[in-house]
């Protein structure tokens, strides 16, 4: 009997190591990913794969310094994952998969043969209550069409003090209602590369055009209230971007907002694309409040555009932008 109870405290306390089953779903647990193996784990995916699934609680995966190469995948099984990183320039997730490149070995498990804008990807999130931080995702499959960076599908999600490098297509907020709030990131891209049907905040980021087109491309659908929303960001641009239009509409309700956002120079004053469709004109609601700098100039806007006058943009909230069709959420990057 006495060894059949040593057996069995040696097996559970093994998983416990590994963060396996006989995790406590009301543990909070906390693991360290190190490539030179100092840490719990060697590979950010290996780390997610490891714990319970459907977590209730916050699963922190702190990141040491180190360039990793993965294409990561948070399913939806994963919920409550804050992976953070040692710091923003020193944790690299990086890849190079592009629209059109061939399967390894093939096809993927679908039977597709190549890549398209929606496997791309980096890293996909899709599991809700997930944190980035102090990292840098990055798709450096270069100006060869469609190469996503990061891909949300999940709700409540937070992105903090990130780095997000691409071309065309580098952030992908995806599916419809997803929550997304986005706070001190650099975003980088050519085309359209902020881009999709989620409800996104980006607070105080720096997002950087590296050629002339167009920064967003929402595809809000009608019925949603919000779309894309930008408070006190500052929009700059490579030398060689002299014309660039704030956004465009992927489908015809695009919603797109800026506030108080610095512009320079690169802003066309038109500011804003119908995607050679003038029956977007109509349909979409693209809006600005207190722009500054060069380019921040609207008096030559597009006359289908909004000004936001100071009574309508108090309505713009937080609380109402990620409470105006669900239960109540406000971002956060504290642990419950």
């Amino acid at each position: 009997m006495k060894q059949l109870l040593l057996l069995f405290c040696l097996v559970a306390c093994a998983q416990v190591a590994r963060g396996q089953s006989t995790l406590s779903p009301t543990t909070s647990i906390t693991f360290t990913v190190a490539q030179d193996g100092s840490g719990n784990y060697k590979t950010i995916q290996e780390a997610v794969n490891s714990f319970r699934d459907h977590m209730q609680v916050r699963v922190t995966l702190f990141v040491k310094n180190g360039t990793y190469t993965e294409k990561l995948v948070i399913p939806s099984w994963k919920p409550n994952i804050h992976i953070l990183g040692e710091s923003k320039e020193g944790v690299i997730i990086t890849g190079d998969d592009y629209s059109g490149k061939t399967y390894p070995g093939g096809k993927d498990a679908t039977g597709n043969a190549k890549f398209n804008t929606y496997t791309s990807y980096t890293v996909l999130v899709d599991a809700p209550d997930v944190i980035l931080e102090n990292l840098t995702i990055r798709n450096t499959a270069g100006r060869v069409g469609q190469a996503v960076a990061l891909h949300v599908d999940a709700d409540r999600f937070v992105c903090k003090n990130c780095v997000l490098l691409g071309n065309q297509d580098t952030l992908y907020a995806a599916a419809e209602g997803s929550r997304q709030y986005y706070e001190n990131c650099y975003i980088e891209g050519t085309t359209d590369f902020i881009f999709g049907k989620s409800i996104a905040v980006f607070q105080s980021c720096t997002i950087k055009s590296l050629s002339d087109s167009f920064i967003t491309a929402a595809a809000t659908p009608d019925y949603q209230p919000y779309g894309f929303v930008f408070f006190d960001c500052k929009l700059i641009a490579d030398p060689s971007a002299r014309k660039v239009y704030l956004g465009r509409p992927w489908r015809p309700s695009a919603k797109t907002i800026f506030i108080r956002t610095d512009m320079g120079d690169h802003i066309l004053p038109a500011g804003w694309d119908n995607w050679g469709n003038a029956a977007n004109e109509k349909t979409v609601f693209y809006a600005e409040y207190g722009s500054t700098g060069p380019g921040g100039n609207t008096a030559k806007r597009a006359g289908w555009s909004k000004l936001l006058s100071d009574k309508q943009v108090k309505q713009y909230t937080l609380a109402n932008i990620f409470s105006a069709q669900s239960a109540a959420w406000l971002p956060t990057t504290r642990n419950p």
